[in-house]
């Protein structure tokens, strides 16, 4: 299995986040940062799994890795939530997906503050540490509805908050941790029932996403298709179909395509 190769390789890469003293820089705006951290996990994490499949590809946050054409990708964020490490708050994570043939067989996102190592193999279910994971069984009216105010691309902070309100009012509550891997697992481990974000690079939910399909969950972008693993997408999710075929609809209700 080649989840149980990558699980303490990104345990290990988890000490290069909680060491003591990083630098913080801007990536062309003050809400889009990257610390040394960033950069130190992406560096080991690029050498040690390059090792684990040799001729492997990568595509990566930092430093403009770009490969999908190889027979496997690997397909990293060394740091899902920068903001909020930069910040010092725990909701940050380490996330690495592996895919073949443009299709996520493995995924492993770990929180070394929340001691939380979430991880899939296709077919073979969703883990927490060691405790199987499955999504609640909760209906749209009483689910928790995690998501954002597109913080990169504040012009679509408008229709975010259009589809916000509309799902609030027929939802129970509404939450934002600031890192889209870990609200993703939160979802696959049945603590909300929705998502949804505006727009999302490949390596935020790359990983995540088949955690969350592999523990009872459904996912999609703005068409109703599977997530792209190699162009930014929308992003909807939920703990079943009948949920996520009504937070589509409400979506298309406010934005009849897609803005970008």
């Amino acid at each position: 299995m080649f989840v149980e190769g990558i699980k303490p390789i990104v345990i290990e890469a988890g000490g290069l986040m909680i060491r003591s003293g990083f630098d913080v820089m801007e990536k062309g705006s003050s809400v889009n940062l990257v610390t040394s951290s960033d950069l130190a996990v992406q560096h080991f994490l690029v050498e040690r799994l390059a090792a684990l499949i040799p001729g492997s590809g990568f595509i990566c946050e930092e430093e403009d890795f770009d490969d999908e054409s190889k027979e496997y990708t690997w397909i990293i964020d060394p740091i899902d939530g920068t903001a909020n490490y930069a910040r010092g708050m725990i909701d940050c994570c380490i996330s690495v997906a592996l895919a073949k043939g443009g299709e996520v067989i493995a995924g492993v996102v770990y929180s070394p503050w929340r001691n939380e190592l979430y991880s899939a193999e296709k077919g073979c279910g969703a883990f927490l540490n060691e405790q199987k994971l499955k999504v609640s069984s909760r209906p749209f009216s009483d689910a928790i509805f995690c998501t954002a105010m597109s913080t990169y691309r504040k012009e679509f902070a408008k229709a975010c908050s259009d589809i916000i309100f509309d799902v609030y009012m027929r939802s129970n509550d509404v939450r934002r941790f600031g890192s889209a891997a870990i609200e993703l697992c939160m979802l696959a481990a049945g603590h909300m029932e929705l998502y949804f974000e505006m727009r999302l690079q490949p390596w935020d939910y790359a990983a995540a996403s088949l955690i969350l399909s592999e523990a009872g969950g459904v996912s999609c972008g703005f068409d109703g298709a599977p997530l792209s693993l190699t162009k930014p997408s929308m992003v909807m999710a939920s703990n079943n179909r009948d949920s996520l075929d009504e937070l589509l609809s409400t979506v298309h209700r406010h934005l009849p395509e897609l803005p970008y």
